[in-house]
């Protein structure tokens, strides 16, 4: 992956965060971090009036799941509004499609080995500033609400952010939180720049239709008049490519067809419940006099499987759970109405154009980059590659015209031709004319391995609890 612009200031030592780090988070990081070789307090550039950030984040949206970007089966009149608002990114990437990791990734430029948040329920580590720690230090504003995962579902403290409480989940919860951000943008003061994070959790409930599956899901529709109102299967339904024995074991074989229609859906009920909240917090935006100085992020943690390969849920390197939307928007700061469907992007590269943005450097060591010369139209050079990981041992380089994955300890790799082959039904490793292709894909992988700084995992919390309820 190629670095970061070159117009960004020195980066801060690790040595200094690690020292502000040791002293605790209050006073001495504020002022390591905003001092000597640290972050200046500089918000802007030639004395521009700093821009607020409005992160939107929901869960397990895949990137095809709006009607702006052609999927007959939903409506997202709202989403589709930041869509025309903004710069698309259809080549976006989760760095680890399941909701810890990828959130700390999001939240740090950092990729889950590094961040220790290799699985869910885990605490980033303390070596590691959070994006409200960062751009806290340096005058903006944090506000948190909303799912938090790390490790914890609802924050309650969470480090760099002031938290806004609500509770509920789901369907209840969603709304909660737009009603609760419109209140803060209608209320908040206004000698700060800020950043508020609303992250929701639809259309994350469809888990819950495989994992309960017998108890929700009925062998007959209960509205027969949905019949002809169900989705089609995709092409790629019942397509299994050879593949490394732990992703080849992750399909789902509880759903007739029509009942795997029922639950696609369904999935496209909960994106528009998401789509309602969304539109809340854009509304109150705009009445809020602060539009035009305000860049919108929205994202997702993860996609869902939507019985694409035979799966639900999330955790693979398959398009249907490593694509999600990015898109970034604010009227007349950055170009409207585009769609990039030319440079690979990752979750990791939030932090680092919010840090662009707002006139600081990114963190030591941050694997993002800045996208604000593809949201301006200028031309700059741009990395050959996107890593993914997936279930601890599974990594994929995806490059413009391939996909490569390898799982640790497998002797079956992937190869998809992403050109060709978009609904990735052909594994092409064992070609004879890909035994290049594949070499220079694992040199790729290799290079990028070597240079992360991994930590030792974080406590998976959620693990302890059980023990402890088992004694």
């Amino acid at each position: 992956m190629a670095d970061k612009p070159t117009h960004l200031s020195p980066k801060p030592t690790r040595r200094a965060f690690l020292q502000a780090t040791a002293l605790g988070a209050g006073g001495a990081l504020a002022s390591t971090l905003v001092s000597g070789e640290g972050v200046t307090p500089q918000l802007g550039r030639g004395g521009a009036k700093p821009p607020n950030f409005l992160f939107l984040i929901s869960d397990q949206l895949g990137l095809d799941a709006l009607s702006a970007y052609g999927c007959p089966d939903v409506h997202t009149p709202n989403l589709d509004r930041l869509v025309k608002r903004g710069v698309s990114f259809m080549l976006s990437h989760s760095t680890n499609p399941v909701c810890s990791p990828a959130r700390s990734s999001l939240f740090t430029g950092r990729m889950d080995v590094e961040t220790g948040v290799i699985t869910n329920s885990r605490p980033i580590h303390e070596s590691v500033p959070n994006m409200g720690q960062w751009l806290g230090q340096a005058g903006y504003e944090p506000v948190y609400c909303g799912k938090w995962h790390l490790p914890g579902g609802q924050p309650t403290g969470n480090e760099g952010f002031t938290v806004l409480p609500v509770g509920g989940q789901g369907d209840i919860g969603d709304p909660l939180i737009s009603r609760t951000c419109e209140a803060y943008l209608k209320s908040r003061a206004h000698d700060k720049p800020f950043l508020l994070v609303a992250s929701f959790l639809q259309p994350h409930d469809i888990c819950y239709w495989a994992i309960r599956g017998k108890q929700l899901v009925p062998e007959q529709l209960p509205f027969p008049q949905l019949a002809d109102q169900l989705p089609q299967l995709p092409p790629n339904h019942a397509i299994l490519p050879p593949a490394p024995a732990k992703l080849a074991a992750a399909t789902y074989r509880g759903f007739s067809d029509e009942q795997w229609r029922y639950y696609i859906w369904i999935y496209y009920r909960q994106v528009e419940m998401l789509d309602a909240d969304v539109g809340r917090l854009l509304d109150a935006l705009d009445e809020s006099g602060e539009a035009d100085n305000t860049i919108i992020v929205f994202t997702s943690d993860h996609g869902e499987g939507r019985g694409r390969h035979l799966h639900v849920q999330k955790w693979y390197p398959y398009d249907e759970g490593a694509l999600v939307p990015m898109i970034i928007a604010c009227p007349g700061r950055l170009l409207a109405n585009l769609r990039d469907a030319q440079h690979l992007v990752s979750g990791l590269d939030v932090m680092s154009t919010m840090c662009d943005y707002a006139g600081i450097q990114p963190p030591a060591d941050v694997r993002g980059r800045s996208l604000r010369p593809l949201l301006e139209g200028k031309q700059t050079e741009w990395r050959e590659f996107v890593v993914v990981d997936t279930q601890i041992i599974g990594r994929t380089a995806r490059t413009a015209d391939y996909k490569y994955i390898r799982y640790q300890d497998d002797p079956v790799d992937m190869l998809f031709d992403m050109k060709r082959d978009p609904w990735e039904t052909k594994n092409l490793y064992q070609e004879a004319k890909y035994a290049d292709t594949i070499k220079e894909h694992r040199k790729l992988l290799d290079q990028w391995e070597a240079h992360l700084k991994p930590v030792e995992p974080t406590p998976d919390y959620e693990a302890l609890a059980n023990q402890r309820r088992r004694r």
